[in-house]
């Protein structure tokens, strides 16, 4: 029989020396941790806020902008016209000042025996920075004392690398216990030539926003990306950085020649110093491609200071004027009057007329145009220039002698569609697209409400409005063969190693001419220069054409003028045109004399030629106009001081009362002035 047996599990006891052994681990570590405690206890009674710091200024990060470089202008040459220079601005961080200064002074006999005394000779940093920058202590310690807790108070601004430099060679690096002053890199735009081109490059404002010219069209061009520099401060407070890197602007290469613009200002500062004028505007244009070599006003500005109005008026007059004043008058001096300023052309139109009519074959080079003085339209007795008539004359010699009888005649002939058509065709009416802000594109009458009057006088340039842009490039499409550029101020833009990122080819918008057209305008042009109204305009031994122009001003009562000249050189093969506009002459003694511009034109284009490498070239023999018709002309006085028509003359019956037309009795001048309207059409 089987036995069964019982195993019995024996207990685990916890034995009484066992006991013994843990209570002793845990006085151990229970006297440890007392000991510990007590110890933090301590240092943080003697030394913790000093700790504290430490670990905070451990925590304490920085960030600061690392600004980027804005490009540079230069002319077509190279010459830098702006840029934007490294300066500095002197920063203080009095946070960190005072948690060293608060250090130093608790210092113990132990981290000084422990070789911790690298600021017991600290060089105090309001001394240090009063030395060497010339800044009275008590402006700093009232910088300080007004924003204890600031990382950021800016003491001094747009100092220069050399005093920067020694200030850190001098004293930084020798007493490098000096903490708490630091240097801002700081990009300030400069203007190297002052006033010159004002009008074109423009300026800056605050945080690189461009005003005006260049400055503004291209603003998102000139401008870069800014870095970022990251810091934080070791348990030294010295401050370690880590930087991005700013992607600097790209720089813009003009067309401005600085040599024919510094010409151009200095002959219009001393037209405006002994002659002067209300305005006054040059433009000096390569035809061929449409580049502005120069572009100039008769008030100029400094770039450098641009609301600076102390040339004109007074302290006390200055100090007198609102905001709204003194922003209405800067704008004046800012504004560019070749661009944004309408007036009407005149005479200068008139080649553009005859070039319409002889590509719709409505004249030929060879027919006669009789001039009795005066044409009667729409009830209106419309003058010429020479109010006793010129008699017959060739296109030349209306041209040459500045007819508006012929044009009158060749405008009919044109009529409101054609004509409109034309002065669209050559860019009026509309911007012509050049890269400048603020650009007016003019005032045309519509082929629907054009009347007869309004056709008649548009024929030879009044009572429509232009900018000296409009007709600048207008012109150099009659003389370059029949091409339209449009224009423009800048060629090429570049990176700041220099590289070209893009560069811009002469945009050719559309042709306006045949080359027959543009050469009979050329040898008419030049024969005007030669022997008719813009005699005075010539240079001794250059091929010079172009066409002068008076127009009478709104209100016509007023019997102000805008005279003008519009130019090319050399006349047979033009490689420059040049138009001068001067409203309302001062110091004359006939303000309607186109003299006046054609003097002026000619004094600048002595200077100007050389440096655009035309030399003189004698004479050219110009006759196709003259050819064949038996005609002598005389070449007159070489003004047409009497351009601008008097359009307020109407016609007078015999009991001496004006006579106004009745359009219901002719429908052959369906739009005629009816009465009680201003005789000039508007």
């Amino acid at each position: 029989m089987a036995v069964r047996r019982h195993h019995r599990k024996k207990k685990k006891r916890f034995m009484r020396y066992m006991q013994g052994k843990l209570m002793v681990v845990f006085m151990i570590v229970l006297l440890a941790a007392g000991g510990l405690i007590g110890r933090i206890t301590y240092i943080n009674r003697k030394d913790g806020e000093r700790y504290e710091k430490r670990v905070l200024s451990q925590q304490s990060y920085t960030s600061s902008t690392v600004p980027y470089q804005r490009g540079s202008i230069t002319d077509r040459n190279g010459t830098v016209l702006a840029s934007s220079d490294l300066m500095y601005n002197l920063i203080l961080d009095a946070k960190l000042i005072f948690q060293k200064e608060e250090s130093l002074a608790e210092q113990t006999e132990e981290d000084i025996a422990a070789g911790k005394d690298e600021i017991t000779n600290q060089y105090m940093i309001r001394d240090a920075v009063s030395a060497h920058f010339g800044i009275d202590r008590t402006e700093i310690d009232q910088a300080l004392a007004d924003r204890p807790e600031s990382q950021y108070i800016v003491l001094r601004k747009h100092l220069e690398y050399d005093i920067v430099n020694s200030f850190e060679t001098e004293v930084l690096d020798e007493n490098s216990s000096i903490v708490g002053v630091w240097f801002e890199e700081e990009y300030v735009r400069n203007y190297p030539y002052g006033d010159l081109a004002a009008h074109v490059i423009g300026f800056t404002s605050s945080g690189n926003v461009g005003t005006g010219g260049i400055e503004q069209y291209y603003n998102d061009i000139l401008n870069g990306t800014d870095g970022r520099e990251y810091g934080y401060y070791d348990s030294e407070l010295n401050l370690k950085r880590i930087v991005k890197p700013a992607v600097n602007g790209y720089t813009v290469v003009s067309t401005i020649d600085a040599n024919i613009q510094h010409l151009v200002q200095k002959h219009l500062d001393s037209f405006y110093e002994t002659t002067g004028a209300k305005n006054a505007g040059v433009l000096v244009m390569d035809p061929n491609n449409g580049d502005i070599l120069a572009m100039g006003v008769n008030q100029s500005y400094d770039l450098n200071n641009p609301r600076d109005l102390t040339s004109i008026y007074t302290q006390e007059e200055i100090d007198a004027m609102d905001s709204d004043t003194l922003f209405e008058e800067w704008n004046k001096i800012w504004r560019n009057f070749c661009i944004s300023t309408v007036y009407e052309p005149g005479s200068t139109w008139k080649p553009m007329t005859i070039a319409a009519a002889l590509e719709e074959d409505l004249v030929t080079t060879t027919e006669l145009f009789e001039c009795d003085g005066y044409e009667y339209i729409g009830g209106y007795r419309i003058s010429c220039n020479n109010r006793s008539g010129h008699g017959y004359l060739t296109l030349t010699q209306s041209l040459m002698k500045s007819c508006n009888d012929a044009l009158m005649e060749i405008g009919q002939r044109e009529g409101y569609t054609l004509f409109c058509a034309y002065q669209k065709l050559f860019g009026l009416g509309s911007k012509t697209g050049i890269d400048l802000p603020g650009e007016e594109k003019g005032l045309l009458k519509d082929p629907d409400t054009m009347g007869v009057t309004d056709l008649a006088t548009n024929s030879f340039g009044q009572n429509f409005n232009v900018t000296m842009v409009q007709m600048a490039a207008a012109f150099s499409s009659l003389v370059n063969g029949g091409y339209y550029y449009e224009p423009r101020v800048v060629k090429e833009i570049l990176d700041d190693n220099g590289a070209t990122i893009e560069k811009k080819d002469p945009v050719l918008v559309r042709e306006t001419v045949s080359e027959a057209t543009s050469e009979f305008i050329k040898e008419a042009m030049y024969m005007t220069v030669a022997e008719g109204t813009a005699q005075a305009a010539g240079v001794e031994g250059y091929l010079i054409g172009g066409k002068t122009g008076t127009a009478q001003k709104q209100p016509r009562e007023d019997k102000h003028y805008v005279v003008s000249f519009l130019g090319c050189v050399p006349a047979d093969d033009p490689q420059v045109v040049i138009y001068v506009v001067i409203d309302e002459a001062q110091n004359v003694e006939t303000e309607a004399s186109s003299t006046i511009a054609t003097t002026f034109a000619s004094q600048i284009l002595e200077d100007i030629l050389p440096f655009l490498s035309i030399y003189p070239d004698g004479d050219i023999e110009y006759n196709r106009g003259l050819v064949g018709n038996g005609l002598e002309f005389d070449s007159g006085d070489g003004e047409d001081a009497e351009d601008t028509p008097d359009t307020t003359e109407p016609l007078v019956g015999e009991d001496g009362e004006p006579i106004v037309y009745d359009p219901s009795l002719d429908e052959s001048y369906p739009d005629a002035i009816p009465d009680g309207m201003d005789t000039d059409g508007t």
